[in-house]
């Protein structure tokens, strides 16, 4: 069991004092004045902002060093994470580097184990534990980063004051800014992002990973600015996506992308989708023979082979395929002949169909088994 820590004074009087004046000041406010659509607009603008500087920012690119930028981009991140009224850099690193390192323990700064709230949030009412410099190395050998974890009270008034000020001025509205832009922004940021540590390890299913209690969830995506795809991204943390497919919800992968596209990233880390796969299919073979042991009234022996089978076949496939691809890169790079070539792409474009083929088979199969339920005896 893990100790009773002390409160934690600075943090916890700020996240109950302003919930409290928020639930005070906002039904104020709508009483006497229609928010505009314009103040509307700017904070919804202002809450994409800050909660980007946490998932790309403070997550994947300290963190995680998902991928490189330059100072001008990292400025930009820090300026609007210390908006966020998330601590700093420095120490959200540090606790998320500990959460991956200890996922599910005693030693997970915010362990699911210990109940959904304090995942959620009442974990922030602790004293946290000194920031172990071995842990955050890296980190404290950016000036940027040292500055700002050194005066993150101060910035974190500033930048707000800033935001609020220009948004007053720009909608005629002080008070609306303080109110909707200032107090609602940050509450909705917060909660959303105490969602990846609640909901992302309670609501959802695991594909890639199925010791640990982070889950995919497609529709917490929306909320969490692309970080509904949990249990991804604790298989494979540095990859600086979470949804790996096009149509996954995930604007912190577009935002990297597109900084990488204008020459603002680099050396962006991605798993290698052949890896993923055969990740995939070992997870769920795991799952399914598990299944199948639970069912009496079944022929276990039958199913069993039929799972060993398929998925074997998957992973031979997907080895051939991994060694066609390093040979077809290496003849491009030797200027083989074009014969050559051509026939190294039609045996990949063969063993791409077998592996379709297969796929098909294994989620029939999966589909079958999973639909099958335990009986009682009466």
């Amino acid at each position: 069991m893990a100790k009773a820590k002390g409160f934690n004074w600075i943090p916890g009087l700020f996240i109950i004092g302003y919930h409290l004046l928020l639930l005070v000041s906002l039904p104020l406010y709508l009483l006497h004045t229609a928010p505009s659509w314009g103040l509307v607009a700017i904070s919804v603008v202002l809450l994409y902002a800050t909660g980007l500087s946490i998932t790309g920012g403070y997550h994947r690119y300290y963190a995680h060093r998902a991928f490189r930028t330059n100072r001008f981009v990292e400025g930009c991140l820090l300026f609007f994470a210390s908006m966020s009224a998330q601590g700093s850099a420095l120490r959200w690193a540090f606790e998320h580097r500990l959460h991956h390192a200890y996922t599910d323990s005693d030693r997970d700064p915010y362990s699911i184990k210990r109940g959904f709230w304090y995942a959620h949030f009442l974990w922030l009412f602790e004293q946290p534990d000194p920031i172990d410099p071995k842990v955050v190395q890296d980190l404290l050998r950016n000036k940027l980063v040292v500055l700002q974890h050194r005066y993150q009270g101060t910035l974190l008034v500033i930048t707000n004051a800033i935001a609020i000020a220009f948004v007053g001025w720009w909608v005629e509205d002080f008070w609306g800014a303080l109110v909707i832009a200032g107090l609602t922004r940050i509450f909705f940021l917060h909660h959303f992002t105490w969602f990846i540590n609640s909901l992302a390890h309670t609501w959802g299913s695991r594909h890639f990973c199925q010791e640990l209690t982070a889950v995919d969830n497609y529709v917490l995506s929306f909320f969490t600015f692309g970080e509904g795809y949990h249990n991804y991204h604790h298989a494979y943390a540095n990859d600086y996506r979470n949804g790996i497919r096009w149509y996954h919800f995930d604007p912190t992968k577009w935002l990297i992308w597109t900084l990488s596209k204008l020459g603002l990233a680099r050396d962006l880390k991605r798993t290698d989708p052949l890896t993923v796969q055969k990740r995939m299919v070992l997870e769920r073979r795991n799952l399914l023979l598990d299944r199948v042991r639970e069912l009496w009234y079944v022929k276990k022996d039958e199913l069993e082979a039929q799972i060993q089978e398929i998925s074997d076949s998957i992973f031979e496939h997907l080895s051939t395929l991994r060694e066609l691809h390093a040979r077809y890169l290496k003849f491009q790079t030797e200027c083989v002949d074009k014969a050559t070539i051509s026939d190294l792409y039609a045996e990949i474009t063969r063993v791409r169909q077998n592996i379709k083929e297969d796929w098909r088979r294994w989620c029939t199969l999966s589909k079958g088994i999973l639909h099958l339920k335990p009986l009682t005896v009466q």
